[in-house]
């Protein structure tokens, strides 16, 4: 089996000026990045063309969103189509904070992803818990039910990356310890291996989001079933860089 190559994405939400983002974009031009590391700057929709055209060809661009058809009478949506035509190459689907603040069900969710794969835009999907959640002991129902609802929709599995987030522990200081993250990463490997296959079981990049920072990122990324992280807050800070470092 091939070694699942590292993935570390940044999402910068809705943060940053031109001004700030090019200050962060000439830190990371300029870093010594691990060369087995993919590295994603998921930017705001309206800077997506700012990122591609000022960011390095070694680093990715992910869109935070997309709709779940190409064009239409959809104000304020985005298609695939056009985040592509932007030089991005990813979304990011299924956020806890699209779930959440904005009431993205798992069916709207699973449908998103199916557009978006069919228009050859890689897919960073999103699963977890809420805390009360993990404290009635559902964690594995609830993240197995949004898998199960991204999986219904994806034929190919070279272009997903699969981001498990404990809501409790996103923009709260709290992280999930390695132990926490390793169970839940190694449980959904599990599920994908007896629903769908064992091949995208050991294939499928499983990564971690929810308070990643320079302090905590190497013990987490010594779990064997986490495979990268999903970066929030520290990703618009230098520390970024010591984040996509962490296996180097």
């Amino acid at each position: 089996m091939a070694a699942r190559r590292f993935f570390v994405g940044g999402n910068w939400k809705m943060n940053g000026s031109k001004g700030s983002l090019e200050e962060l974009v000439t830190t990371l031009n300029t870093a010594s990045l691990h060369d087995q590391t993919e590295v994603v700057c998921g930017a705001p929709s309206i800077y997506l063309d700012f990122a591609r055209s000022h960011l390095d060809a070694r680093i990715s661009v992910a869109a935070q969103n997309c709709y779940k058809v190409a064009k239409g009478a959809f104000t304020g949506e985005i298609s695939p189509a056009m985040i592509k035509d932007c030089g991005a190459e990813w979304v990011i689907l299924g956020h806890s904070e699209r779930r959440h603040v904005f009431g993205e069900s798992d069916e709207l969710i699973g449908q998103k992803v199916s557009h978006a794969l069919e228009s050859d835009l890689g897919v960073i999907a999103c699963v977890g818990e809420k805390l009360e959640e993990r404290e009635a002991g559902t964690t594995e129902e609830v993240v197995f039910a949004q898998t199960q609802a991204i999986a219904d929709n994806v034929k190919d599995w070279g272009k997903v990356v699969l981001a498990y987030e404990p809501v409790w522990a996103i923009g709260t200081g709290k992280t999930a310890s390695p132990d926490q993250a390793q169970e839940v990463h190694e449980k959904l490997r599990a599920w994908l291996r007896a629903n769908v296959s064992g091949d995208v079981a050991d294939s499928l990049r499983i990564i971690y989001g929810g308070s990643v920072t320079a302090a905590n990122c190497k013990e987490l990324a010594s779990q064997s079933d986490v495979d990268g992280f999903l970066v929030g807050g520290a990703s618009l800070k230098p520390e970024f860089v010591d984040i996509i470092n962490a296996r180097a």
